[in-house]
Order: C-alpha cells, then sequence, then structure tokens
C-alpha cells in the first residue's frame, strides 16, 4: 500500500542490511512488546515460559545479563532490578507477610536496616537484629514465625565474616529461609548456593559494573520456588532495570577478573602497611590473619576484594579522623564503592549501641585501580599532617 510520509516515519518501508556481527551484545530497549496475533496477547512476568510480553519483565539484554550472573552463581535463575537496595526490598517483600519473623545482623547495610524499622515494621512484619559473630547459636533467636534470616558477610564497615554453614543448617531446621547479601565477593569469591543459602543478591552497581555510572542489583534463587515468588513479587512491584545500565554491567563484566585480581592484590598490600602504623589500632580486612572471622573466612571465600575498614589508635578525636579522610587527595569521598576510584567515608559507632566499641574511630576505604604505592603515598601524607602533633 501506499504510504504518506508521516506514516513511513513509523512504519517504514526501508532497513539496513541484515548480517551485522559483532563483540558486544546488541542493547534491546523497549516498553511495549508486538505480539505474533490476538491470541497470543498474554501479561505473564515468566518470559521462558510465556516469551516476551511487556517490557517491564525484561528485554533480551536485561535476560542475558540475569543468565550470565546465574551461571557464575550456580542458581536456579536470576532476576534484575534497577539497585542493590530495590533487590533487598523485593527480596523482603517476596518472602514476607504480616506476622512473620525476620532476623537480620546488626552489621547489615544501612538503607537495609532503615527499610525493616521503618517500612516493614508498618506492615506488620517483626524483627529482630543479632550479633553477626552468633553463628549456629542463632538458634536461641529463632521463633515459630521466623520465615527469613539475613546475612551478610563480610558486614558492612565493621566487616564481621558470618558462620554461613551453620547459620543456613540452624534456619532450615527451623524452616526458615536464608538470604545473603554477597557484594563484597562480587558473587564470585563465596559460592553462597554450594554454602546452602537459598537465595542471594549483590549490588551491580558495585563490581558487576565497576565504573560508578550505574545503578542495578540482582537476586539469584536457589530454587524454582523461590525464583517464581520472586518474579511474581517483581511484577507487582514493577522493578524495572534499564537495559542501558545492563549493558554496561554485561560490558563490566568482561574485565571483572582482572579488575578484581588487581585490587585484591592493591588492597591487601594497603592493608599490610596500615596494620604496621603507629597510629592504626586495627585493619579490618577479613583476608588479613589478625582480623576478627579470618578463619572464616579462609575457609569459606576464595579470594578477598578492595573494601575494608581501619580503626584509630583510642584517644583519636573525631576531627583528627575527619582531617585524615579530607586530607586524602587520591582517595575521593563517597559511597557505592567497588569502582576504579579509590575512596574513603568515616562513621561514627556512637550511636549504636550494639555494634563494635570503635565509636568515632572507623574509616572504611575501597582500593580501586591506581598504582597502590601511589595510594600508600597519599596514606601516608595524610596520616603525617593529621597525627604529626603526636
Amino acid at each position: 500500500m501506499s504510504k504518506n510520509w508521516k506514516t513511513k516515519l513509523i512504519h517504514p518501508d526501508v532497513s539496513a542490511p541484515q548480517g551485522f556481527r559483532s563483540l558486544a551484545e546488541p542493547t534491546y530497549r523497549g516498553s511495549t512488546t508486538v505480539f505474533a496475533d490476538a491470541q497470543s496477547v498474554n501479561n505473564h512476568w515468566d518470559p521462558y515460559e510465556a516469551g516476551y510480553t511487556y517490557g517491564l519483565y525484561g528485554t533480551p539484554t536485561t535476560l542475558e545479563l540475569a543468565s550470565r550472573i546465574c551461571d557464575l552463581e550456580h542458581g536456579y535463575r536470576t532476576i534484575i532490578t534497577p539497585g542493590g537496595q530495590s533487590v533487598i526490598s523485593l527480596i523482603d517483600i517476596a518472602f514476607l507477610k504480616a506476622g512473620d519473623h525476620v532476623l537480620i545482623p546488626h552489621s547489615i547495610y544501612g538503607p537495609h536496616r532503615k527499610f525493616v524499622v521503618t517500612v516493614l515494621s508498618r506492615f506488620g512484619v517483626e524483627h529482630a537484629f543479632y550479633e553477626p559473630t552468633i553463628g549456629e547459636e542463632i538458634e536461641t533467636l529463632i521463633k515459630p514465625n521466623t520465615r527469613l534470616i539475613w546475612c551478610e558477610s563480610p558486614g558492612s564497615i565493621s566487616m564481621e565474616v558470618q558462620d554461613l554453614p551453620a547459620i543456613v543448617q540452624t534456619a532450615h531446621a527451623h524452616g526458615a529461609l536464608v538470604a545473603l547479601d554477597n557484594t563484597w565477593s562480587a558473587g564470585v569469591y563465596l559460592d553462597a548456593i554450594a554454602h546452602g543459602v537459598d537465595i542471594t543478591m549483590q549490588a551491580l552497581t558495585k563490581y558487576i559494573g565497576g565504573h560508578s555510572d550505574l545503578l542495578l542489583g540482582s537476586v539469584t534463587a536457589k530454587d524454582e520456588a523461590g525464583w517464581r515468588r520472586l518474579g511474581a513479587t517483581q511484577q507487582a512491584l514493577g522493578f524495572s532495570a534499564s537495559p542501558d545500565d545492563c549493558a554496561l554491567a554485561l560490558r563490566g563484566m568482561k574485565t571483572l577478573a582482572v579488575r578484581l585480581s588487581a585490587i585484591e592484590s592493591a588492597a591487601l598490600s594497603i592493608a599490610r602497611w596500615l596494620a604496621e602504623r603507629p597510629e592504626i589500632e586495627s585493619v579490618l580486612h577479613p583476608a588479613l590473619e589478625s582480623c576478627p572471622g579470618h578463619q572464616l573466612w579462609k575457609r569459606d571465600f576464595s579470594g578477598s576484594s578492595g573494601v575494608f575498614s581501619i580503626v584509630f589508635k583510642p584517644g583519636t578525636t573525631k576531627d583528627q579522623v575527619f582531617a585524615f579522610v579530607n586530607a586524602l587527595e587520591l582517595f575521593k569521598i563517597g559511597y557505592s564503592w567497588a569502582g576504579v576510584t579509590s575512596l574513603a567515608v568515616a562513621y561514627d559507632f556512637t550511636r549504636w549501641k550494639s555494634r563494635p566499641q570503635f565509636e568515632h574511630r572507623i574509616v572504611r576505604l575501597n582500593i580501586g585501580l591506581e598504582d597502590p604505592n601511589d595510594l600508600i603515598h597519599d596514606l601516608d601524607r595524610a596520616l603525617h599532617k593529621c597525627f604529626e602533633a603526636d
């Protein structure tokens, strides 16, 4: 049929030659999915069963990333979300209801703590925080209505390594599921599914993305039942990941191994150097023999990443800690670690009576891809500047 030029803008009569092949995966964007016929129209969220029905449930770009994450984590299937915090809330909402009880380590990611306290509690979900090093003694905190136990290993900021096998065995004996925030290991240095974890997640914003320019999260289920519960909940909540961010994450995955290797080596050398400094009381890096939890790390992990914390000696003032961070030049100040740029953030534990008594003396470092000798020089200069009066 003959078409007006205005119609041709939407329904062109020409197309580019076929057969283009590239090493880069194509980025598929789209909200509306076109069906072959009227009989095929459906709104099912499962693309493996129903095919592509709506962009909210993922494009081929999204599912390519999900498949690759799942393959690395040895799970049943993976779902991609718009960010790390969104995947945390997806898990909580999918597996908890009014009257249920959830256990969360004191060391958990701060926004997760806030979600549980300020949102889940409003909907009748009970919660309790536990000491992350509790191990099998977590049994004393499990109630008849405990449905989910969260782990994060190592813990945010204070870097406690949890006894996952002990917690998993105890939880399963009482009919509770175990979810793990596995971001520190990038999903590769700790095989969560092999340790019995039911749901493993990570903020792809961190090491998978690797360049501080995207926001994504992933959740991998151990079995089909968990995956279907997550998928149905994702559909209801409308958590849709950007295909462009997924494309960046796919690109980031290609260099993950070399980035992690360089970051691990640099972080260990810097952590060991810091452990010898007179200004430092302790270095909280699980791969150091002096760090609490090192034996559990050695048993369960196959490597270490670039995030660890330092604790200044007693008597260090809060102003000195701030001055140290502010004096750093190569280390920038900011959250969302695991990019190529080194970061430093000071924390104050004095308002958390349940946390280790590091008070205001703790600083979390993220080691990037700068030359480690330059980073050591930056740290040395900042330490001298802030403690020269001593």
